[in-house]
């Protein structure tokens, strides 16, 4: 079996990916396989942190938020990123992988505030975390969490999951031409507009020369596979 290449990651998952294909709410089903895959991965030594979204639950840009206030609708997105982490904690936890969620917004009934050193004290323990509540401000996505997290937890890369297999130049669902990327640069992401994360996300990346990776969570052992050096997805890089 080969090594790892990192010793810590950030796995940016969506809500929508915990949906499965029940498009709103946990698929059972679903989020214990995603478990087993990171238990998997944690059995490999490397330290793992979280960064969930809320998608699946409640999408504060979107229709369903259309006559809301911005800041009311993004605080309901963050609440539904806490149920997520707590489903995923549940499941992590019964995989017997000891995970600790940590939450931007306090609520200490249910999680831990997010403390840097703690959770850098975490990982180092072998610990998963799982950070919810996205920033903690509104306007910003989880997407831009991911990449504040990655960097205060100094990780060695983000791990971006997704349905499709990579970066392309147009939706691969819709145009069966579109180009796909293995390697691209933050800059041609920022310049073409391609939604790999949004562009304050890739614009912290880029400053702190933290590589992404984009890849297929749907594809069984893709996340071992990309941190056991395989080339498969995208590479963001400098």
């Amino acid at each position: 079996m080969s090594s790892p290449i990192f010793k810590r990651i950030l796995l940016k998952l969506s809500g929508e990916a915990l949906a499965a294909t029940q498009g709103f709410g946990v698929d059972p089903i679903r989020i214990h396989e995603v478990a087993a895959e990171l238990a998997d991965v944690h059995a490999l030594g490397i330290q793992i942190a979280i960064v969930v979204g809320g998608g699946n639950f409640f999408r504060g840009v979107a229709q369903q938020a259309k006559d809301m206030d911005r800041v009311s609708a993004d605080h309901m997105g963050m609440l539904a990123t806490v149920i997520n982490a707590l489903a995923l904690q549940d499941a992590m936890e019964k995989q017997g992988v000891h995970t600790r969620v940590q939450s931007a917004i306090e609520m200490n009934q249910v999680a831990e505030p997010f403390i840097r050193r703690r959770a850098i004290r975490h990982l180092e323990k072998e610990r998963i975390v799982i950070f919810a509540g996205g920033t903690g401000n509104p306007y910003f996505s989880t997407d831009t969490a991911a990449s504040l997290r990655a960097m205060e937890i100094k990780a060695d890369a983000i791990l971006k999951a997704t349905k499709v297999d990579g970066i392309y130049d147009a939706d691969p669902m819709v145009f069966k031409d579109a180009k796909k990327f293995a390697e691209i640069s933050y800059m041609e992401v920022l310049r073409q507009g391609l939604k790999v994360m949004d562009s304050t996300a890739i614009s912290m990346c880029k400053d702190n020369n933290l590589p992404i990776i984009v890849f297929n969570l749907n594809r069984h052992g893709n996340i071992k596979r990309v941190v056991t050096g395989e080339k498969i997805g995208s590479l963001v890089s400098a």
